[in-house]
């Protein structure tokens, strides 16, 4: 798959981007296989879409997070499925 950029983005993939990247269990794995995007462009996007106070509360909280971060995991998951995922056209990440 190849990397994209916002500019190549729908509103609608950019709201889907940022609701996975505030998601705590969401890693930015599951992100970029998704999307195509990797954690540093899921950073500027979510710095550009957010308030500023919330986008440093958000990167505050995820900096580290085992739970964003699948290389930091002990726990062997490597899928997380959301209630709303069913409701969400065009998920291809099973």
């Amino acid at each position: 798959m190849r990397l994209r950029k916002k500019k190549d983005l729908s509103i609608r993939e950019i709201d889907r981007i940022v609701e996975m990247g505030w998601e705590d269990r969401t890693p930015f794995d599951a992100i970029e296989t998704q999307f195509g995007i990797p954690e540093k462009e899921v950073i500027k996007i979510m710095r550009s879409e957010m308030k500023p106070s919330s986008f440093r509360m958000w990167r505050k909280r995820v900096q580290g997070r085992k739970t964003k971060h699948t290389k930091l995991r002990k726990d062997e998951v490597k899928t997380f499925k959301s209630s709303r995922q069913k409701q969400i056209s065009h998920n291809k990440y099973k």
